[in-house]
């Protein structure tokens, strides 16, 4: 992976997360750093559940609405195991 290729991931993984976040209403808590993580973990999820590999190429509207769903499952299961509640 080139450095353009990483700064992609970062750029797409922040932004991602940052509206998996607003979704979940757990943006307040949540700093750039854990919106770039939520957003990259949450593309491999969205990736797995969807059966397809989200880094075959380009970023397209597919591949963005895939890694947002598995950012969003993320969040919800980190609220439902630290709150007991999806929120």
């Amino acid at each position: 992976m080139d450095l353009v290729g990483l700064l992609v991931w970062l750029v797409v993984g922040g932004v991602v997360g940052w509206l998996a976040s607003i979704v979940m209403r757990t943006d307040a808590q949540q700093g750039i750093f854990l919106n770039i993580i939520v957003g990259i973990v949450g593309a491999f999820i969205g990736g797995w559940l969807f059966g397809g590999s989200i880094n075959d190429g380009a970023i397209t509207i597919t591949t963005f609405l895939v890694s947002l769903v598995g950012a969003i499952l993320l969040l919800a299961i980190v609220n439902l195991v630290r709150r007991g509640a999806l929120r």
